[in-house]
């Protein structure tokens, strides 16, 4: 029998459960003195403010000034987002810490995440420039508080930024710019923007910086109904030096694809603190509910409802964790992590969808009331897959390293559980933006193979094999490769491989002092995989009926449709893990 690992009594006599974020028992001990004072302040900053405050402020789109003045107080947006070069005192871009912020802002509040994610957008043109002036100036800003913004979307073209309308004009020994910018977040306060046209003259690229308190600076309106702002702007003869320029050419190109790249990873953890938040609700709301004389948590459906959640929010924060200690290592000889972050970005998203989804059938009606958190968090939820590429342009992406990631002809070392306090420098190193589909990966079998014992890591690895099958026999025909639903049909069992492999990887590495520190045992990971099989089952299942597919394909798929085994002491054990949530954390009034 799979045995589950004892979790020790918090006040109340409730388990204190180290694999989700809690706020009263949080430990972040990983980190220097500094970050583990401003995580914590961070923490008290929303749970003082209090539930009842928060949801009124969102309902009423009150912008949030209060934060910001948090932020100026603390220093935490300029610690956070600042290279050491730059920045004072602890300050580093250290993606393992900002794992942890991610997680937290998403906790307590998508829109505050929000401030946070644009700024990062908006610094990534800085920290990738050679203008060491730019690169003071906003480090100055960022340390009195300032919030950025990026600059690239415009209502006609979206991020289509061949298409740019934003041009600069030669005048004098400089430039004015002219043109639209839509969907901009921050761009009613952001001290800078980072702004991507093209030169009239010469058509060529360029990333500059944009003052939004200039006269030449034309804010339009607020374009959502949150909190947030994200605003349609225009810049009307707005002048330009060469000390406001940051990349100009192919450099400006590859500059908005790398700074997208270092974004995306913040939207599957903030995604995974959202549903943290909405598991207490629904857990402590269904504990508490009596249906027809039983517990609603005595409901068959609801358990195996209540255990799918749980496994699939557990396999977001391994895979998650693990996909950032590839960023931490990438170099110029490793560029793996160009693999794991946009399924970072697009699949643990979506899986954020699907766990909001499952939590919503047993809060039910609750979820829609205004008072809770879970009414906002099922509105948040649908943004994260829809920001920095949709799911299909990231599936699109990933498809591109399938050949070489089964072919595993790349020798790397092992890549270490990094926790260390240090910029992740070669994010904002990372040079032209080509040759994906030559990059390489090491062997990923292992990884499964290691828990082989289990049941449904053992038939994960047949349908693993199924697949590879398929890919070798049945490729996609010329005709298939301009069919995007057939595509991403195809991709969406690729990427189940990739993400499993690190979650297997991350659930042999504990991760101390951090929200990633979970107790794992061989239960879990067992259970976790039980979704994995039950998934690409019915991907296959999808895919066996694509008008394109082949006789040869449909036959193949079905060789991927497998049960998985759900063992009933096991299974009982795992939603009592999940029911001894009830209570553990209730955000105060």
């Amino acid at each position: 029998m799979l045995r589950h690992m004892p979790f020790s009594l918090s006040r109340g006599g409730r388990y204190r459960n180290p694999m989700i974020f809690n706020p009263h028992t949080y430990d972040p001990s990983a980190y220097d003195a500094q970050t583990q004072r401003q995580l914590k302040a961070l923490i008290a900053f929303f749970e003082a403010k209090g539930l009842a405050q928060m949801k009124d402020d969102f309902h009423d789109r009150t912008w949030y000034d209060d934060f910001l003045e948090f932020n100026a107080k603390e220093g935490i947006l300029a610690t956070f987002g600042t290279p050491a070069a730059v920045g004072g005192e602890g300050a580093r871009w250290d993606t393992a810490r900002i794992n942890d912020l991610n997680e937290i802002l998403g906790f307590y509040s998508l829109s505050y995440w929000y401030a946070w994610q644009v700024t990062v957008l908006g610094l990534g043109p800085v920290w990738m420039s050679d203008n060491s002036d730019a690169k003071q100036l906003v480090g100055k800003l960022l340390e009195q508080g300032a919030i950025f913004g990026f600059g690239l979307s415009e209502q006609s073209h979206g991020a289509d930024i061949y298409s740019t309308d934003m041009i600069l004009t030669p005048k004098g020994d400089g430039w004015i710019a002219n043109g639209p910018k839509y969907y901009i977040g921050n761009g009613n306060v952001a001290g800078r923007l980072s702004v991507f046209g093209k030169f009239a003259d010469t058509d060529e690229y360029v990333f500059f910086l944009v003052d939004t308190q200039a006269p030449e600076y034309h804010l339009e309106k607020n374009v959502v109904a949150d909190q947030m702002y994200v605003s349609a702007f225009s810049l009307h003869d707005y002048p330009v030096s060469h000390a406001d320029i940051l990349h100009t050419g192919k450099a400006a190109w590859d500059a908005a694809l790398a700074t997208v790249n270092v974004g995306k990873v913040n939207l599957g953890w903030a995604s995974i603190g959202i549903c943290e938040h909405a598991f207490y609700e629904a857990v402590t709301h269904a504990d508490n509910r009596v249906l027809y004389g039983s517990k609603v948590t005595t409901f068959p459906h609801v358990r195996r409802m209540f255990g799918d959640a749980y496994a699939r929010l557990l396999a977001m924060k391994l895979y998650s964790a693990r996909s950032a200690d590839y960023f931490r290592c990438a170099s110029e000889d490793d560029r793996r992590f160009l693999l794991f972050n946009p399924i970072t970005k697009m699949k643990v998203t979506s899986e954020g969808e699907r766990v909001i989804d499952l939590l919503w059938e047993i809060i039910a009606a609750r979820g829609f009331e205004s008072d809770t958190y879970f009414e906002q968090a099922a509105q948040h939820i649908r943004a994260l897959p829809k920001l920095e590429g949709t799911v299909h342009v990231n599936l699109a992406l990933v498809l591109k390293f399938l050949p070489q990631y089964l072919m595993a002809t790349g020798d790397y070392t092992d890549v270490p559980v990094r926790q260390d306090a240090a910029d992740d420098a070669y994010l904002f190193e990372q040079g032209p933006a080509k040759g994906l589909g030559k990059i390489t990966f090491g062997p990923w079998r292992p990884a499964l193979e290691k828990y082989a014992h289990l049941p449904n890591v053992a038939r994960f690895l047949e349908q693993v094999d199924a697949f590879t099958q398929l890919v070798m026999t049945q490729p996609p025909s010329a005709e298939q490769q301009k069919d995007l639903d057939f595509l991403l049909t195809l991709g969406q069992l690729f990427t189940q491989i990739v993400y499993a492999q690190l979650v297997c990887e991350s659930a042999g590495q504990p991760r101390p002092g951090t929200v990633s520190d979970m107790a794992l045992t061989d239960a879990h990971i067992d259970r976790i995989f039980a979704v994995f099989v039950q998934d690409v089952a019915e991907i296959a299942v999808a895919l066996h009926g694509q008008a394109s597919a082949t006789d040869g394909q449909r036959t193949a798929a079905l060789g991927l449709i497998k049960a998985p085994v759900i063992e009933a002491d096991a299974e009982a054990a795992f939603v009592a893990e999940v029911l001894a949530l009830s209570g553990a954390y209730v955000m105060p009034e």
